[in-house]
Order: structure tokens, then sequence, then C-alpha cells
């Protein structure tokens, strides 16, 4: 693989951070301590470091936690956006700098890919909600955020 494929991986993180935005950031840090990727130029590379891997996977616990508590805001409401699209971004950041690209478009392509996430999940939770019960839902969009950072992982791996 070569290292044009940066912008869609980039966009892949950032849809993952659409759905998840801790998920994101662990899946990257848990996969800068396991050697999977190097860190290359990014400079977010301590946000998502290898020593900060513990910390963002009790976050991201967390996180899906609260995804299934009744009170918890929509994602489309400006704080969580805000928050995906900049989780998005930094982990476009350090997928680019990992494939020694161009940060900034790194960034911008994983705030998309973050916003185009969240708005995806968003609609497809709400479909689904009405033909499953809201926690089986919940639970498979955990998964697919799992298995989408995993996937994303993988080729950035492979295209270093």
């Amino acid at each position: 693989m070569k290292r044009q494929h940066a912008p869609p991986l980039a966009i892949g993180i950032g849809a993952v951070a659409g759905l998840r935005p801790m998920m994101a950031l662990a899946v990257i840090a848990c996969a800068l301590r396991r050697g999977w990727i190097r860190p290359g130029r990014s400079p977010f590379a301590r946000i998502v470091s290898a020593g900060a891997s513990k910390r963002l996977a009790e976050l991201t616990i967390s996180e899906l936690i609260a995804d299934k508590l009744p009170f918890t805001q929509s994602r489309l409401t400006a704080g969580p956006l805000a928050s995906r699209v900049v989780s998005g971004a930094i982990c476009g950041v350090a997928i680019h700098g990992t494939l020694k690209q161009p940060v900034v478009q790194g960034a911008v392509l994983g705030g998309l890919g973050a916003l185009a996430g969240a708005i995806a999940g968003y609609h497809v939770r709400q479909k689904l909600n009405r033909e499953m019960p809201e926690v089986e839902v919940a639970l498979l969009e955990d998964a697919l955020a799992a298995g989408g950072g995993a996937v994303t992982i993988a080729l950035t791996a492979a295209a270093e």
C-alpha cells in the first residue's frame, strides 16, 4: 500500500471519532503502544501517545457506558459534535504524521470524517431504534467503531 492512502485513512479514523470520539483516540494510542504504527511528526503525538493509552482506554469505557444512559445529549448538539470533530482532527493528524503526509490535511480530513460519521451515525441509529432496542443498537455502534478503528490501524500499518 502506498502513502497516497493517507487521506482515506484520515477520513476513516475521523468517522470512527464521529461515532465514538474517545474510541478513535484510544485505538491510535493502543497502536502506538504496541508499536503497530509510529507517531511520525504529528504535533499531537503526546495526546495519543503510548503513555496515554491507559487513560484513554479508561475514558473510552466511560464513554461507552455514558452513551447508553437516557440523559445523554444528542451527538449533533454543539458540545458533543465539537468534541467529535476535534477528536477526528487529532486522529487525522496522527495518521498523516505516521505516513509522513501534511498534518494540516490530516486534521481537515479527520474533522470532516468525524462530522460525516456523527451525522450518519445519528440517522442510522434513529432508524434502527424504531426496530430494535436502543441498547442493542448502541452496542452495534460500539462494535462498528471498534472494528472501524482496528481496520484503519491495520491499513495504516500496512501503508508505513
